[in-house]
């Protein structure tokens, strides 16, 4: 059997991030690299029905191991990386034993992972800790949910006195950009339930996350020599900044928490002829949801007033609470709070301040909650996963397994 961490490490070398700009699925032709290898990977342990679509989804079957009649439940996890981080030459480094100081990440650049910023590095001292060499993300989000699958699926072959049923897996392309689902064929995967092995730190579990937009405003202006411009010149930049001060100032990422939700500008570009902004609206609740979009919209109806027919937007969903979808089969948490509770993990069940793909497939027919994978810090250089809590997550898929049987 091939060790949790050498299959991670595998994974993380492999570059698969995806690309929000590109129309195809996956997104980048990278990502067709490491999603052939787990094809191939998932036959060689054992698993049968192995299948691999033209878009890059993979399932894959666990067959059951008793007579009874129990539920078919699924493990998900997605196999691209962000595209906010570079992922090309990844470098893992372990850290044996961490005794809670400063981690240099790259002398030469001086980058160091400190607990004085980032305090959760506390909580795993002693502990082993896999982290970057300071240029590169680590791709625990989430190579490490793809690993934690894979090498609990090999176990539980190798282990026929385990009892459990039918299992199915998947692993998607694309999560990163907001598509992970959107070509998922739940009928095809065929479980009654499923869990995302996606989440953070060691004992996260959550069945709530954001509702999701998206929104484009771009301003045309009229360029006019600066000497003559007095009630000529229009400027683009001037109103798209503009537009951007009337978004609430608290109501940001990084001035916000638990279920408050916000407005981010991530991307800007402008010349006085033409400017653009790009944005992410998000809120737990559906209403306050709507009513963030709306005011969006009440926004650029008032400065093409003031400018007329200068400024337009393009808004689009892109998933929704699965709160939803996933209270009326509660016990579907249960089980997994239950799992934990065994192995001595205290269960921590809150929001999701984002998504995963659980939510769309949630709405799609397949409820879904996330349980943690075991990575900290995602989407940059800073990430680093304790080999301790990628261990536990694969004792959890293992739990849920036998519980599942065992409850049927």
């Amino acid at each position: 059997m091939k060790s949790l961490l050498d299959r991670f490490l595998s994974y993380v070398r492999v570059d698969t991030q995806s690309d929000p700009k590109s129309d195809s699925t996956p997104s980048t032709d990278k990502q067709w690299v490491l999603a052939k290898q787990l094809f191939e990977e998932l036959k060689d342990i054992g698993l049968v029905e192995v299948t691999m679509d033209e878009k890059g989804y993979i399932m894959a079957t666990l067959p059951a191991n008793l007579e009874k009649e129990v539920p078919v439940i699924g493990f998900v996890s997605h196999y691209d990386t962000s595209p906010d981080f570079t992922a090309t030459g990844v470098n893992p480094r372990i850290i044996k034993d961490y005794d809670g100081k400063d981690i240099v990440l790259n002398s030469e650049k001086n980058i160091v992972l400190s607990p004085d910023y980032f305090e959760d590095l506390l909580l795993y001292k002693g502990q082993d800790l896999i982290v970057t060499d300071g240029t590169t993300l680590l791709g625990a989000d989430d190579k490490a949910g793809v690993a934690e699958i894979v090498t609990a699926m090999e176990y539980l072959i190798a282990h026929p006195e385990i009892r459990h049923g039918k299992v199915r897996i998947g692993f998607t392309p694309d999560e990163e950009i907001g598509r992970g689902a959107h070509h998922f064929d739940v009928e095809q995967f065929g479980a009654e339930w499923a869990y995302t092995m996606d989440g953070s730190q060691i004992g996260e579990l959550e069945y709530e996350n954001f509702n999701a937009a998206r929104a484009k405003i771009t301003a045309r202006g009229k360029s006019v020599h600066p000497g003559y411009a007095k009630d000529k010149m229009v400027n683009a930049i001037g109103i798209i900044t503009e537009f951007a001060s009337r978004l609430p100032g608290e109501e940001v990422p990084e001035k916000t928490s638990g279920r408050e939700g916000f407005f981010h500008i991530h991307h800007l570009e402008g010349s006085i002829e033409s400017a653009s902004l790009e944005m992410i609206i998000r809120d737990h609740d559906r209403a306050r949801f709507e009513d963030r979009k709306r005011f969006l919209e009440l926004i650029v109806a008032e400065l093409n007033q003031k400018y007329p027919n200068a400024l337009d937007i393009e808004m689009k969903d892109q998933y929704y609470n699965m709160r939803e979808k996933v209270e009326p089969v509660y016990h579907i948490v249960e089980i997994a709070k239950e799992a934990m509770e065994q192995l001595g993990i205290a269960p921590i069940i809150k929001p999701i301040r984002g998504g995963t793909d659980g939510s769309q497939l949630s709405f799609k027919g397949l409820p879904c909650p996330n349980i943690f994978a075991g990575g900290h810090n995602f989407h940059g250089k800073y990430e680093y996963v304790p080999i301790q809590s990628m261990e536990k997550a694969v004792e959890v898929i293992i739990r849920i397994c036998e519980l599942t049987a065992g409850k049927s």
